[in-house]
């Protein structure tokens, strides 16, 4: 949907190599002060001497379960890298866009709504609707992290847990049981005996059926308009003006009579409940 030149991509990458370069060396630099203030390095030269390790480790602050900044940021730009294929693809937002883009082209309005604005819709919709999901993710997964009571690998599965039960709510069992027999799963009784990567691309089939069935029930009226605006010109000998031109009109016309939006969004959004 968005297209970044190569350029701009390459720039975006040398980005971030850079920032996470900046807080390792900043890291270094930072622990090289500290043993040059309070604590000298002991000479080579005597008997006791210590050798120096150069090579990277990523430690815990002060032997604690805290993470330390520079890890917790380059968790975060990973994060952020991450994040739009996470929004698209594990979250409403995939249904909710085509249904309004479907909208948009049975009204016959081409770019009205723009595109930002039917982004900016689903973006909304699909916090509303993820809000429960999220908050819970945040508190079981993020804030004991933060905390040190869990480790990295009990936060992600408590943090995919619900995430996992939205997606298989909305998941057809048409769809999961073409991609277990895929995978040559013949055993799954419930939602925890099916794998994610098995999981993640049938929630992603259902959702564009789902998309696609809701699409055309919203084409019905809008078809009827153009057939009879049609049969009109054609009786009238009018054959050389485009129907979509009388047409439209009279769509907006009965899309505004019905409350179009707000019965659009408020049946979409219900299908997630």
């Amino acid at each position: 949907m968005f297209r970044i030149a190569k350029g701009k991509h390459q720039l975006f990458l040398n980005i971030i190599i850079g920032i996470v370069a900046v807080l390792l060396l900043a890291s270094g630099v930072h622990e090289t002060a500290y043993a040059t203030a309070g604590n000298p390095v002991s000479d080579s030269s005597g008997p006791d001497a210590v050798t120096e390790d150069t090579g990277l480790n990523i430690s815990y602050d002060s032997g604690g379960t805290t993470l330390s900044g520079s890890l917790k940021m380059l968790i975060i730009l990973t994060l952020i890298s991450l994040a739009p294929s996470l929004l698209i693809m594990l979250t409403s937002f995939t249904r909710i866009l085509i249904v309004l883009h479907f909208t948009r082209s049975a009204l016959s309005t081409q770019s009205a709504p723009p595109n930002q604005v039917l982004i900016g819709l689903s973006l909304f919709l699909t916090f509303f609707i993820m809000s429960p999901i999220l908050t819970q993710i945040n508190e079981q997964a993020i804030k004991p992290l933060d905390r040190g009571e869990i480790t990295q690998e009990q936060a992600l599965e408590v943090g995919l847990k619900p995430l996992r039960e939205f997606m298989y709510e909305q998941t057809k069992t048409k769809d999961l049981k073409l991609f277990l027999d895929i995978a040559g799963i013949t055993e799954a009784e419930g939602t925890e005996d099916i794998p994610t990567t098995v999981l993640i691309p049938s929630f992603i089939i259902s959702e564009l059926r789902t998309a696609f069935i809701i699409g055309f029930l919203i084409y019905i009226p809008f078809i009827i308009i153009d057939m009879v605006v049609a049969s009109t010109l054609m009786s009238m000998g009018m054959m050389m003006l485009p129907p979509t031109t009388i047409s439209m009109p009279f769509k907006i016309l009965l899309f505004i009579l019905a409350d179009g939006w707000n019965l659009i969004v408020g049946s979409l959004v219900k299908t997630f409940y």
